[in-house]
């Protein structure tokens, strides 16, 4: 269970605009380098100085801890756009930030170790864990009534990696862009932090459940998000009712 994004829904209902993206695009390989390239209409966007991307169905097939193999070649695709983006965010300015590599669902790291292998990337180990009981982060040594903190919890633990690391240059939440295809944990987050989201709103692979109309492989069916539709709806109805994404917060103005 998210147990971040459960408790976070109830700020969602109070200001639905938090789901909304400040951008989006189709796919991966749809992404515009450099980033900020994406919000064409704001010039503060060309402060952008970090990415953090997400991993299942964002760059990658659920469950796979390899770049989807399209995204990663010249072939069929003209740009290897993976390799794009570590060449114009180098080093620590390109972070991936999962729900599952470098979570609890990760305990022993490998799936996070053979992720950063797979990619060059480095992967967020986001294993803060918060007492359910007492409501605040605490030790998890202070009690047994935990849970791993999820996106879109994780924003403090993003922003210190960022600028804590001296190659990166951001001083400011607006420096940074997250990547996504969820935009009640992705985007939520971009908000919350004051950063840019980017929805990746078709995905890796298509779902098809319940409340989603994409299809999936049968590989990956039974484990198709829940909320698909559900977001593309709400988002859909925000639009049409003039609403957009919270102006991304810098602490220079």
């Amino acid at each position: 269970m998210n147990l971040s994004a459960s408790l976070n829904i109830f700020k969602l209902i109070r200001d639905p605009a938090l789901c909304l993206p400040h951008s989006s695009v189709s796919t991966f390989n749809h992404l515009p380098i450099p980033i900020s390239k994406a919000f064409s209409n704001h010039d503060d966007a060309k402060r952008i100085r970090a990415v953090v991307l997400d991993k299942d169905n964002c760059f990658a097939t659920p469950h796979e801890n390899t770049v989807y193999k399209p995204y990663s070649v010249p072939f069929p695709a003209p740009i290897d756009k993976f390799k794009q983006l570590r060449e114009a965010y180098p080093g620590n300015r390109l972070l991936i930030v999962s729900n599952s590599a470098g979570t609890g669902d990760d305990p022993d790291g490998k799936e996070a170790d053979l992720l950063e292998k797979n990619t060059g990337v480095k992967v967020l180990r986001h294993g803060t864990k918060v007492g359910i009981t007492h409501g605040k982060r605490i030790p998890f040594c202070l009690t047994r009534d935990y849970e791993y903190v999820q996106k879109p919890g994780c924003r403090a633990e993003i922003f210190s990696h960022f600028v804590n690391s001296k190659d990166t240059g951001v001083t400011s939440p607006d420096q940074i862009a997250i990547v996504g295809d969820r935009l009640f944990t992705d985007v939520v987050m971009a908000n919350m932090m004051g950063s840019w989201g980017i929805w990746i709103s078709a995905g890796v692979v298509k779902e098809k459940s319940f409340v989603s109309s994409r299809i999936l492989s049968p590989s990956v069916e039974a484990d198709a998000p829940k909320f698909t539709r559900i977001e593309s709806r709400l988002f859909d109805f925000l639009v049409r009712r003039g609403r957009s994404a919270p102006k991304p917060l810098s602490v220079f103005k």
